[in-house]
C-alpha cells in the first residue's frame, strides 16, 4: 500500500540529496502523508508530516535535521503514505512509530488488528494505525527471551493481510526488514559500503539512474522474498538474508541513544473527509420517495426472457415480448483451461527470481479469484498491481492486503494525488447537477482509468510480457455508451469496445454537453481527456482469464470467503462493486431515473448463458437495486457534497 525505504552509507555531502530522491520516489506509493526517521549516536529523531514527501523535503526542519546528523554513517528509514486507518493531520497516525523502544515503518494492513486489540491485556493504541501493533507484538516475544526469528514468527502467524517493515531498535545495533508478501527490494553496494531498500525494483533502478550507479551494481538489487527477513549491520553494512526458522541474535548496543525524538510537523488545515464518515438517519422524504419509485418500477415493462427494462437505450421488443439484446446475444465461448495453461507455460520464467506475469488487482471478486488461480492452481508467481485514484475503498484495500499476505504476493500500488482527484470528481458532479445527463455520469470516474496506462508501464518497468486480468464479460453493460446515443454493437469482445465510429459519436456527445454546460470546463478536463485516452484508444495489453474459464459465481465467491476470509459489505448481499466507492451513487441515480442498474444487465446476461432463471433474476434486482446508503453517504463526504 504505502511506500517504505531507508538507506545506510558513510557520512557524505550527498547523503542527504541521496535520501531526498529515494523519498521522491516512494511518493507514488502515497502521497497523503511522509515521515522519516534519522539515526545518530546521539538519537534517532523521528519527523512525521500530513502532506507528500515531495513538500515535507523542502520544510526547514528536514534540512535542519540532515545537517545535524552526528554520526560515521548517515542512517534513515523513511515512509510515503497511503491513508487507510487514521486521519493523517493527527502526528499519532503518521509514521514512522514509536513504540517499545522500536522506530518501524510499515506498508501493508493488517485486517484482524481490532480482534487482536480486544484479546491483548493492558496495552492500549496510542493511535487509529493497525501498524502500531507490530512493536508490540515483537516486543512481547524479545522481552522473553526468544529469537528475532522466533519474535517474526510469531507476528506473521497473529497478523492477517499484507505486511512489510523496517524496524530501528533503541537498544540494538542492526537495521531489521521482514516481508510476508516480498514487496521489499535492496541493494548492497559493497564497494561504497553502503545499502538502500524500497518497495519496488522499479524505485531502486531510477535511483540508481538518477545517481548514475554502475550497471553492475544496479544488477545486484535483491528482493526480499515472502517470510524471510533481513538483519543490516549499521556499522559496516554487512547484510544477512534469514528464513524464518533460521536462528539468529540482535546485537545489543554499547551506546544506547540518549533518546527517541518526536518531531511533529503540522501545519496543514485539510480534512480527510472519507476517515471522518458517519452514518446519519436517512430523512423521512427519501424513504418515502424510493418507496414510491420501487413501484413504478415494478410495473415497468421487461423482457420476457431477461429483466431489462422499456426504459433501456435503444431496447425493442418483438412478438413474443423477448428485447433485441436478448435476440443478438450470443453465448460466450471459452477456451478451456488447458489453453490458459499452455499459454501462460510460455511465459512462465525459469529463473525463480524473476516475476511471471503482472495481475491487475483492483481488491474486487474477479481480480481476487485471478490472483488466486495464477498463484495457486498455476504456480506462476505474479505481480499485483493496483491503481488508486480515490475512490478505492478500505474495504478493498483490506481484500487486497489480505490476498496477497496469504498469497505472498508481491503488490505494486500507483497512488494518484488522491486529493485533487476528490476534487474533480466534486466539481464533475456539481457540473452534473447543473443540468443532468444520464449519458454524462461516467465523468465521476474519469480518474480511474489510467490503471490501463500504468497496467503497461509496469508490464516495461519489470520486463514482463503477459499481463492477465479477471474480466468478466456478464459484467457487459451497454447502456452507459447507449445513453451517449450510441447504438449497441453487438460483435464487441470486451467491455471497452468501441468502434472508430461510435469513439467519435462519444466525442462529440460530450463535445456538446460541454459547449452546454461550462461548468465542465474545470480542473478535471485533462484528466477525463487521459481516460478516454487510457480506456479507449491505448491497446490494452491483457490476457483475459474468464475468456478460457466460465466465470461461476458460487465458485469465485465461496473461495474467496472460505479461503481467504474475504470482506463483504454488510448493506447488501451481492459481492459485486462492493469495493468501489462510486459504484452505490452512480446506481441510485440510474435507478431513480431510469428505473434499472447495472445489476439488470449483469443478472439479464446470466440468463442467457443459462445460469440463473427470470425468477431468480427479478428477485435479485429487487434486492440489489436498493440503495445502499451507507456507500452513499461515504461517497458524499469524502467528494465533499451534501
Amino acid at each position: 500500500m504505502c511506500g517504505i525505504f531507508g538507506i545506510i552509507q558513510p557520512k557524505k555531502e550527498h547523503g542527504g540529496s541521496n535520501l531526498s530522491e529515494l523519498f521522491r520516489l516512494s511518493e507514488s506509493r502515497g502521497k497523503e502523508a511522509s515521515g522519516l526517521a534519522l539515526e545518530d549516536s546521539n538519537s534517532i529523531r523521528v519527523l512525521k508530516t500530513p502532506f507528500p514527501a515531495s513538500d515535507f523535503i523542502k520544510t526547514k526542519e528536514y534540512q535542519e535535521n540532515l545537517k545535524n546528523n552526528q554520526n560515521n554513517y548517515f542512517k534513515a528509514i523513511g515512509h510515503s503514505r497511503l491513508v487507510t486507518n487514521g486521519d493523517e493531520n493527527n502526528n499519532y497516525n503518521n509514521q514512522p512509530v514509536i513504540r517499545n523502544g522500536m522506530v518501524l515503518v510499515h506498508n501493508g494492513i493488517i485486517t484482524n488488528s481490532k480482534e487482536i486489540w480486544a484479546d491483548i491485556q493492558g496495552d492500549k493504541p496510542n493511535s487509529e494505525l493497525d501498524s502500531e501493533l507490530i512493536p508490540l507484538l515483537l516486543d512481547h516475544k524479545l522481552k522473553v527471551g526468544s529469537s528475532i526469528n522466533e519474535a517474526l514468527k510469531y507476528l506473521f502467524e497473529t497478523i492477517y493481510g499484507m505486511t512489510s517493515i523496517a524496524v530501528l531498535f533503541e537498544e540494538k545495533e542492526e537495521l531489521l526488514l521482514a516481508t510476508n508478501n516480498g514487496s521489499l527490494y535492496y541493494m548492497w553496494n559493497e564497494i561504497e559500503d553502503s545499502f538502500v531498500f524500497a518497495s519496488e525494483r522499479h524505485i531502486l533502478n531510477q535511483y540508481c539512474d538518477k545517481l548514475s550507479i554502475p550497471p553492475n551494481l544496479k544488477n545486484k538489487i535483491c528482493q526480499l522474498n515472502p517470510m524471510q527477513f533481513l538483519v543490516v549491520n549499521k556499522g559496516n553494512c554487512s547484510v544477512n538474508s534469514i528464513n524464518l526458522n533460521e536462528l539468529i541474535s540482535l546485537t545489543n548496543r554499547t551506546n544506547k541513544p540518549s533518546s527517541l525524538v518526536n518531531v511533529s510537523i503540522n501545519n496543514t488545515v485539510l480534512q480527510n473527509a472519507s476517515l471522518t464518515y458517519v452514518l446519519q438517519s436517512i430523512p423521512k422524504e427519501m424513504l418515502d420517495f424510493v418507496s414510491e419509485r420501487n413501484l413504478q418500477v415494478v410495473n415497468l415493462k421487461r423482457c420476457s426472457k431477461c429483466v431489462l427494462p422499456e426504459t433501456f437505450p435503444f431496447i425493442s421488443f418483438d412478438h413474443n415480448g423477448v428485447c433485441n439484446y436478448c435476440n443478438h446475444y450470443k453465448p460466450l465461448n471459452f477456451k478451456g483451461e488447458e489453453s490458459f495453461k499452455q499459454l501462460t507455460d510460455h511465459y512462465k520464467s525459469r529463473d525463480k527470481t524473476k516475476a511471471d506475469c503482472l495481475v491487475p488487482f483492483s481488491g474486487g471478486r474477479d481480480s481476487s479469484f485471478a490472483l488466486h488461480y495464477i498463484k495457486k492452481e498455476l504456480g506462476l508467481k505474479p505481480i499485483a498491481f493496483s491503481y488508486d485514484w480515490g475512490m478505492l475503498t478500505d474495504l478493498s484495500r483490506r481484500n487486497q492486503a489480505r490476498m496477497c499476505g496469504a498469497l505472498g504476493v508481491e503488490h505494486i500500488l500507483i497512488s494518484a494525488d488522491i486529493r485533487k482527484k476528490r476534487k474533480n470528481i466534486k466539481k464533475n458532479v456539481e457540473a452534473w447537477l447543473k443540468r443532468p445527463h444520464l449519458g454524462t455520469i461516467p465523468l465521476f470516474m474519469a480518474g480511474d482509468k489510467q490503471y490501463f496506462y500504468f497496467a503497461s508501464l509496469l508490464m516495461k518497468q519489470n520486463n514482463l510480457s503477459l499481463s492477465v486480468m479477471g474480466e468478466n464479460m456478464l459484467e457487459t453493460t451497454r447502456f452507459k455508451t447507449g445513453f451517449c446515443g450510441i447504438a449497441p454493437d453487438f460483435s464487441g469482445e470486451h467491455t471497452y469496445s468501441l468502434s472508430n465510429k461510435d469513439k467519435m459519436k462519444m466525442m462529440l456527445f460530450y463535445g456538446k454537453e460541454y459547449l452546454l454546460n461550462p461548468s465542465y470546463i474545470n480542473s478535471s478536463l485533462l484528466d477525463t481527456l487521459d481516460a478516454f485516452k487510457s480506456y479507449y484508444l491505448m491497446k490494452h495489453q491483457n490476457v483475459n482469464l474468464f475468456d478460457y474459464l466460465k466465470w461461476d459465481e458460487n465458485q469465485v465467491e465461496s473461495l474467496l470467503l472460505n479461503e481467504y476470509d474475504w470482506e463483504t459489505d454488510p448493506e447488501t448481499k451481492t459481492t459485486w462493486r462492493i469495493g468501489d466507492g462510486t459504484a452505490a451513487f452512480y446506481n441510485y441515480i440510474y435507478y431513480i431515473v431510469a428505473g434499472f442498474t447495472e445489476n439488470d444487465t449483469f443478472r439479464s446476461n446470466q440468463i442467457r448463458e443459462g445460469v440463473l432463471s427470470r425468477d431468480e433474476a427479478l428477485n435479485k434486482i429487487n434486492e440489489e437495486n436498493q440503495p445502499r446508503w451507507g456507500s452513499i453517504q461515504w461517497y458524499c463526504n469524502t467528494i465533499g457534497i451534501d
